[in-house]
């Protein structure tokens, strides 16, 4: 059975830190790039970051480019997002995916085939 369990969400103040994780089963994880989304009410999901398969390198929106840091560790199955300088904006829930997205579709949805359950963030200012 394929599971990604989210955790780590929470509340905040403006400026805070948070680091989400994510730990995998039921798949190979080194052959998958992890994603990390997030949706705020009322909004559509979006794109944080790509973390390619292995080694690879990780690509990030441009809204928290030097405030988020993503990450995975192979031996644990986990990959995990550190989230400093936490503004309003990041408020949503976030969600990590596994895919093998093409070049240059690290941020679309139809581009990951697994999926957690999310964990929310709220920063309050």
């Amino acid at each position: 059975e394929v599971q990604l369990q989210a955790s780590g969400g929470g509340l905040v103040q403006a400026g805070g830190s948070l680091r989400l994780s994510c730990t995998v089963s039921g798949f190979t994880f080194d052959d998958y790039a992890f994603g990390w989304f997030r949706q705020a009410p009322g909004k559509e999901r979006e794109g944080v970051s790509c973390t390619g398969s292995g080694g690879g390198r990780t690509v990030y929106a441009d809204s928290v480019k030097g405030r988020f840091t993503a990450s995975r560790d192979n031996a644990k199955n986990t990959v995990y997002l550190q989230m400093n300088s936490l503004k309003p904006e990041d408020t949503a829930v976030y969600y990590c995916a596994a895919g093998r997205p093409p070049a240059g579709s690290a941020g679309y949805r139809g581009s990951y085939h697994y999926w957690g359950q999310g964990t929310e963030v709220t920063v309050s200012s």
